[in-house]
């Protein structure tokens, strides 16, 4: 199918995963916040994402974006304003960080997914970082055409699905533990907002 060294990009793509960034701040935050159920679909929602970028390298957009200064910029402010916005309305919410409304988990659930999905999909990072990994692993014959990196996407959403459902099994049985003290609530809801208004920044920072 062109894909060279499987095993190799197996490993390396489930340590880059493994690695903390917004992918993984955005899933512990659903998990310990909303519980198992906002994790799961926040996890669905950026795997989708990354399907969307494999996609979109398979077909050579995210080449033409990244040549194109226009598009690269426009974009890149997109996905961090998305993440700045989250962050002011997280340390500006008064409310508590857990959520306790059956009716109103299963909105947010619905909302976690696309979150999730526009915060993966609208970060142009992850783009450049396929455009970079992917190749080393397909045949040089087969750099045009879309069914390796099609399929090394799908593995990497795979592995992405698995690793995100383990951390979020872990941080709603962790946040049971949070939930006893009141004030953590609050001081987890300002941490988590100033951690997604820093990593809007550092995406609004990126250059090709």
């Amino acid at each position: 199918m062109g894909i060279e060294n499987l095993m190799t990009f197996i490993v390396t793509a489930l340590f880059f995963i493994m690695t903390p960034g917004i992918d993984t701040v955005f899933v512990l935050n659903k998990s310990i916040g909303q519980g198992r159920k906002s994790g799961v679909y926040a996890t669905l929602g950026i795997n989708t994402g990354v399907l969307v970028h494999a996609f979109f390298a398979a077909l050579g957009f995210s080449v033409l974006i990244v040549k194109s200064t226009f598009a690269f910029t426009l974009i890149k402010f997109l996905g961090a304003g998305y993440l700045i916005y989250l962050g002011f309305l997280k340390v500006k919410n008064r409310e508590e960080f857990f959520s306790a409304d059956n009716k109103q988990l299963n909105n947010n659930s619905k909302n976690d997914f696309w979150t999730g999905f526009l915060t993966n999909a609208s970060n142009p990072k992850v783009a450049l970082f396929f455009l970079a990994f992917f190749p080393q692993f397909i045949n040089v014959n087969q750099m045009n055409n879309p069914i390796p990196f099609l399929l090394l996407g799908t593995i990497y959403a795979l592995i992405g699905i698995v690793w995100f459902l383990i951390l979020t099994l872990f941080a709603s049985v962790f946040s049971q533990k949070l939930k006893s003290n009141p004030k953590s609530g609050r001081w987890l809801n300002k941490l988590s907002g100033l951690v997604f208004i820093v990593m809007g920044i550092k995406i609004a920072l990126t250059k090709i």
